[in-house]
């Protein structure tokens, strides 16, 4: 038995401290929230085999500099003097060339099938009921661009093995008729999944504390006390946590916390707004409203309207324009459903974890032998929480691991 501090309350480092628990490991988590808000809660809850291209493809830099002055775009770069944000953006352009791309989607591939697999193997085994659904995900278009984007999208998923249908205008409207005539027409990945996030960030809390793990909230870490290539303790402002082990989980503050160690791990907040509608609002299927960069979801007792993608900063701050452009976007692309001001108003936002090249950051550091990373899953959090867990156990436990990690070492930058 190893003692392990999980720095990070968000959906990777429970998952870490769930694989962590049940080999028999003493675990404490800490955060530097109430582990009530974050990403992790207010995300669209899909578990995505779909999402096998990174974020960094070709083409991405051009249209984020389009966007780069519009605040209510769906992919905002706010304008700012940031030099740790233009040496991630540089690496981001590097990484974003299709030799880079097609390396990387067997990956992001694996990661997903192999989570999806994990997360219906939990519904199995735990104790507490969550909502999981496996009726895929819509990616709805509105312009002949998009639809030849997302058809050739398709193509590939297809040759991969995927389970993905096209859907003419007729046959899309068969199934969800609450889309308005704007969309034109949809790809089924019938492969994808979805949750209810805080449903199940909820029910794992409760089932790890009554597993032994301890939760310290409201913690932020000021500095890591190492000795060698070890690290002793993590010192917060209110205490000093000793370990044998310690798993840096904690999303967007990854790459301070990392550089503190002397460690680059080039990551970005990439804020995403979330908004829920608690009364009937007819959506059955989750959408993605490929244009304006939107993701519906019918969760447990609630709809709700999430994306939007924007660079400002480690920063919660929630931008009235922004929720506008998305509500504005629910109101284009469905029938008689409208997003009220109440709704607009208790609109919140989180930040995902941006890498560079698109795959996460999992595993040791060759810096420090008692130190793993579980960090930068950026839009695929959610989906990648329980593989990025397993992988940490395996990686403390000295054991082969469910996956080549080579790609998405730590070290790689």
């Amino acid at each position: 038995m190893k003692r392990v501090v999980v720095v990070g309350g968000g959906i990777s480092g429970l998952c870490s401290a769930y694989y962590l628990v049940k080999e028999g490991h003493q675990v404490t988590v800490l955060d530097r929230t109430d582990m009530s808000t974050g990403a992790s809660f207010i995300n669209a809850g899909y578990i995505t085999p779909s999402h096998f291209i990174p974020l960094a493809a070709p083409g991405i830099i051009t249209q984020g500099i389009k966007w780069m002055f519009n605040s209510s775009s769906p992919f905002y770069i706010k304008p700012r003097w940031d030099m740790e944000f233009f040496k991630w953006a540089y690496l981001f352009k590097k990484a974003a060339t299709t030799s880079k791309v097609n390396k990387a989607i067997p990956v992001i591939k694996e990661l997903n099938l192999k989570s999806r697999e994990l997360y219906e193997q939990m519904v199995a085994d735990l104790d507490f009921a969550f909502h999981y659904e496996r009726k895929g995900v819509l990616m709805a278009y509105s312009t002949a661009k998009s639809e030849h984007e997302e058809h050739e999208v398709a193509e590939k998923a297809i040759k991969l093995g995927l389970d993905a249908v096209l859907l003419s205008k007729t046959k899309l409207y068969k199934i969800q008729p609450v889309l308005s005539d704007k969309v034109l027409g949809a790809v089924h990945y019938k492969c994808d999944a979805h949750m209810t996030p805080r449903q199940f960030m909820e029910g794992m809390k409760t089932w790890l504390k009554s597993k032994g793990v301890i939760f310290e909230c409201n913690q932020t870490v000021e500095h890591f006390l190492t000795n060698g290539n070890g690290i002793n303790a993590v010192k917060t402002q209110d205490a000093v946590y000793e370990a044998d082990e310690f798993v840096l989980a904690s999303g967007s503050w990854t790459s301070h916390l990392a550089k503190s160690l002397q460690l680059n791990i080039p990551i970005q907040g990439g804020k995403g707004y979330s908004m829920d509608v608690h009364r009937p609002t007819g959506i059955t299927l989750p959408t993605i409203l490929v244009d304006a960069k939107a993701a519906i979801t019918p969760m447990e007792g609630f709809t709700r309207f999430a994306g939007t993608m924007e660079f400002s900063g480690n920063n919660t701050m929630v931008r009235k324009e922004r929720v506008e452009a998305l509500a504005h976007a629910v109101k284009e692309h469905y029938r008689e459903v409208e997003i009220n001001e109440s709704e607009k108003q208790n609109t919140t936002s989180g930040l995902r974890p941006v890498s560079p090249d698109g795959l996460p950051f999992i595993g040791r550091t060759s810096k420090y032998s008692n130190l793993t990373i579980a960090a930068g899953h950026a839009m695929m959090g959610w989906s990648l929480g329980p593989i990025t867990g397993k992988l940490i156990a395996e990686q403390i436990d000295n054991k082969p691991t469910s996956v080549n990690l080579v790609p998405i070492s730590p070290d790689r930058y």
